[in-house]
């Protein structure tokens, strides 16, 4: 039976650019296994009547990280794609985030120019404020304004996607989504905005693309562990189930995705369209903005959140909040005595609310810090061991 030096669990983004350093960096062996019967976690996506469909709901990767987007650079080619994003609100589709042209298109002019106005003086042209600071205001028509935006853009859509209100999550989750003192109806405002042209699959494929990396889908972490030689493990999963849930469950979010093909005239505008209020679903996106393909078919997938359960759906969020962070801190104590052999990262394993970059910068700084050095250790002591053998000899 071979022995590997790493087993990898989850072959996401966390995962795949750690297996990737290790071999290339290091020249170890590495195994990777992943639950699901296919690479590239949450971005996989693959071809279907010409599109790229992301089966796990829309994946845009943005950055303004030059180390990260060169890294990854390496293994695809981009096209360029500025995702746009509108919310059904007051029986209109206008901008998300919440901007000044959200502003113009809902209140009648006079008030309309007022408020855009004065949350420029304020707060200054380009600023993201976040809802909860904008509700803090003592400026009786900011207030106004933060009420309006937080009853019909923001809690709704927060109670659905989390299943919590709004305060009862960490600032790091309700500031995802602020109001845009900007014009600017783009998603994100990252300097780096693209897919990879041949979609996410292959580029994970490529990340994979080594001789001393070897992937095995369709296997659990719990089955492989006793039966595979190891000497170090990642682990990207929930972490949590690592330890069998000794101190309790952690909470996460799912999702149910529902499929439909439309007629070319019954797409959407833009790549995605929320729904805050209306309906249990939070949003639809239309894959052929996603895929570059604004002539094809439509295919739309509508997203349910719903709550995780073990064994029945896949844990998609975290939930960050102070009810979670005393929970989340005994777990992260007993992995500390794990600290050489054991090493967790990811959205599941560090039980943040990473984004794909964020992801992919977890593993290099990761993979830089602590498994880097970790090797070069190991190899001065093998090093040494030699020398003194000779000597002896």
């Amino acid at each position: 039976m071979p022995r590997w030096d790493w087993l990898i669990v989850g072959a996401g983004f966390t995962g795949a650019v750690l297996a990737e350093r290790i071999a290339s960096q290091l020249d170890q062996s590495v195994l990777v296994i992943d639950r699901r019967g296919h690479i590239a976690g949450n971005a996989y996506d693959s071809p279907e009547n010409g599109l790229l469909v992301h089966r796990y709901g829309p994946h845009i990767f943005h950055t303004n990280s030059e180390r990260v987007w060169t890294y990854l650079s390496r293994f695809t080619t981009w096209r360029p794609y500025f995702h746009h994003v509108l919310g059904m609100v007051d029986g209109r589709h206008v901008p998300i985030p919440f901007n000044l042209n959200s502003i113009l298109a809902l209140f009648p002019p006079r008030m309309a120019d007022r408020l855009c106005e004065t949350l420029v003086d304020r707060f200054g042209f380009g600023q993201k404020v976040p809802i909860l600071k904008l509700r803090a205001e003592a400026d009786s028509e900011l207030r106004f304004l933060a009420d309006y935006v937080y009853a019909n853009v923001f809690e709704g859509y927060t109670l659905k996607q989390w299943g919590m209100r709004p305060e009862d999550l960490a600032p790091s989750v309700t500031a995802r989504v602020p109001v845009f003192v900007s014009r600017d109806d783009r998603y994100f405002q990252d300097r780096y905005q693209a897919m990879p042209r041949d979609g996410y699959t292959a580029l994970f494929k490529r990340l994979l693309d080594h001789p001393r990396i070897t992937v095995e889908l369709n296997t659990e972490y719990k089955d492989a562990a006793p039966a595979v030689r190891h000497d170090r493990t990642v682990f990207t999963g929930p972490i949590d189930e690592f330890f069998d849930f000794a101190e309790g469950p952690l909470p996460y979010r799912s999702i149910r995705f529902e499929r439909r093909r439309e007629a070319r005239t019954d797409g959407l505008p833009v790549g995605t369209v929320n729904y805050p209020n209306e309906f249990d679903f939070t949003r639809i996106s239309d894959q052929r903005h996603l895929s570059g393909r604004p002539d094809a078919e439509p295919l739309l997938i509508t997203e349910y959140p719903e709550p995780y359960t073990l064994g029945v759906n896949e844990p998609y969020y975290p939930i960050p909040s102070t009810a979670t962070a005393d929970l989340l801190n005994r777990y992260l104590t007993t992995a500390a005595t794990l600290e050489g052999r054991v090493f967790f990262a990811g959205r599941l394993g560090d039980y943040a609310y990473y984004n794909m970059d964020q992801a992919c910068a977890r593993a290099l700084a990761l993979f830089e810090k602590r498994i880097a050095p970790l090797a070069a250790g190991g190899l001065a002591a093998c090093q040494t061991e030699r020398n003194l053998i000779a000597f002896s000899g």
